[in-house]
């Protein structure tokens, strides 16, 4: 499962400010009430063997300096975990007239087994000075699992960057391809999953059947060329996972798209994929969740 829960913050009452919206963060009972929802539904799909979480807040101004890690990981009570902070500021300026302040934040990968290795790995470049004293520093989570095959499972989380022209997300791409090439030839196994901030290829905005409005995000589709035969991308086609902040949410007005999907290495096979639609009613994401076999 992959879901960006977008800190307890962005559920369908809120706008944001920095995608053209006005408000920084919801009241504090609003903000219980998102993060409530979110682990209702975590605590539904506690059986899910992996669960990859994005915007996963440990300690915020924003979200009330609750500890969200710690939260899920009681509702989780059989997973272990790891957390892989990219957003460490403690004072965000912005917006002047309300800044935004501490956070502390970052990627939590959850699984019933107990990776032999877990590492955060940064994503080369970032913004520009002065930008990037108070912007995120965009990482991956790689974690490492025994099979009984002497092969390793690699599972990796991925949260890639938003407010660029798109040259962060080229790099960030082909930082992952490298990546995951690299462990398929040395017989591992590779899932990549999590927010790509990008539409999946073959992402047809017209399949969608939630009655949402729907477009491709302003970066467009990955190229159909970027990974070799055999790879297969997982998103399902008729739900949307993501949807605009620049108002709160109307199911008939507000535009959404697909940027929360799966990568799956050749020796995988997906057997089925589902986008879970949630409404956005606690996050502007919503989860997928597939369904895979080991070759």
């Amino acid at each position: 499962l992959s879901w960006n829960i977008g800190y307890a913050g962005l559920g369908k009452e809120m706008d944001f400010f920095y995608d053209g919206g006005k408000q920084v963060r919801p009241s504090k009972s609003l903000n219980q009430s998102y993060l409530n929802s979110i682990l209702e539904f975590l605590g539904q799909n506690k059986e899910v063997d992996f669960i990859l979480l994005q915007e996963v807040d440990e300690k915020s101004g924003r979200s009330y300096r609750i500890n969200q890690v710690e939260k899920i990981a009681e509702t989780l009570p059989k997973h272990a975990f790891s957390f892989a902070k990219n957003y460490d500021v403690p004072f965000v300026p912005v917006p002047p007239t309300n800044p935004m302040g501490l956070v502390k934040s970052g990627l939590v990968s959850f699984a019933k087994y107990t990776p032999f290795e877990s590492e955060r790995r940064s994503f080369p470049g970032n913004y520009a000075w002065p930008t990037s004293l108070f912007m995120l520093d965009r990482c991956f989570l790689v974690q490492r699992f025994k099979t009984s095959g002497n092969t390793e499972l690699i599972v990796v989380n991925t949260h890639n960057s938003a407010f660029d022209d798109g040259q962060l997300r080229k790099g960030q791409l082909d930082v992952l391809k490298k990546f995951a090439l690299n462990e398929y030839l040395n017989g591992n196994y590779v899932i990549i999953g999590g927010d790509w901030n990008q539409n999946p290829p073959g992402f047809d905005p017209g399949q969608i059947n939630t009655g949402n409005i729907v477009s491709k995000n302003d970066q467009g589709n990955i190229s159909s060329t970027l990974m070799p035969p055999g790879w297969v991308w997982a998103f399902d086609p008729l739900i949307p996972t993501n949807r605009s902040v620049v108002a709160p949410y109307q199911e008939e007005s507000t535009l959404t798209t697909v940027i929360d999907f799966f990568l799956l290495s050749p020796n995988i096979s997906l057997e089925k994929v589902t986008g879970i639609n949630l409404n956005f009613e606690s996050s502007d994401h919503n989860p997928v969740l597939i369904e895979i076999l080991l070759k």
